[in-house]
């Protein structure tokens, strides 16, 4: 009966500190997130911690909106770790007519992948 008990409370143990792990674990991984694209960050705690394909849907989400309130925040996302989320970021700025600012960015952030992401939106056109 003892050694029931202490079997019992053992694993109840193991079980508290794996949860307890894997929280710690999973508040890790947001706040790398969050200092990786701070615009998802600024956005609000729910999107620290999105996942790429999770950013482009956001952007993609904000850009449908054609509210001219949004353009900071795509403008911010222009700058994300992915290429692909600020890419749809560019081409949601462009389709919505302030290219300008997607111009700026590139202009300011020269290289690879700012040609990648110029020839993507010629392909791309107007939206």
């Amino acid at each position: 009966m003892i050694v029931a008990a202490a079997v019992v409370a053992a694993v109840s143990i193991v079980t508290v500190l794996a949860v307890m792990a894997m929280r710690a674990k999973r508040q890790a991984v947001v706040v790398r997130h969050a200092a990786d694209d701070t615009w998802a960050g600024e956005a609000g705690s729910e999107f620290a911690g999105l996942s790429e394909s999770e950013r482009c849907d956001v952007v993609f989400a904000i850009g449908a909106l054609e509210d001219d309130a949004s353009w900071p925040l795509l403008e911010r996302a222009l700058r994300d770790s992915s290429e692909a989320v600020a890419l749809a970021a560019a081409h949601a700025l462009t389709r919505r007519g302030n290219g300008e600012s997607v111009e700026r960015y590139l202009a300011a952030n020269p290289g690879d992948r700012a040609s990648r992401i110029s020839s993507a939106l010629e392909v791309l056109g107007p939206g």
